[in-house]
């Protein structure tokens, strides 16, 4: 924990309280949801398959949630930028979290592999 910790304590405020309002938002979507850091991200596995990070955007420093299975989701907020299979959902640190659509998508992430589309361990 220390690693994801020193992580969210390198964040200047207001991103550092939105990032662990986030980590909070998507921890409490399931019980097989475990956190660890892979690549210096706070990473968020379901049943020990990765399905979603939390970073910063290098130019506007906002957060955003990057879900790894992003181009089976669809949302008019996802972006895909240069990506090809990973969506990211911005968040607006000095507004109010939208927390009905970042729960929509955790839960439409989710289902991925609930339903067996990604396969899980």
């Amino acid at each position: 924990m220390s690693e994801q910790h020193n992580f969210f304590l390198t964040k200047g405020e207001p991103n550092r309280s939105c990032l662990l309002a986030l980590r909070d938002i998507i921890l409490k979507q399931d019980e097989h949801i475990t956190a660890t850091t892979k690549y210096g991200m706070p990473c968020f596995c379901y049943k020990n398959k990765m399905f979603c990070y939390l970073w910063t955007d290098k130019k506007t420093t906002e957060p955003y949630i990057l879900f790894v299975e992003g181009t089976h989701l669809s949302h008019p907020k996802l972006k895909t930028g240069k990506r090809k299979r990973m969506k990211t959902f911005s968040v607006n640190p000095n507004k109010d979290i939208p927390i009905k659509t970042i729960e929509k998508l955790i839960n439409a992430a989710l289902d991925l592999y609930r339903k067996g589309v990604i396969k899980t361990k």
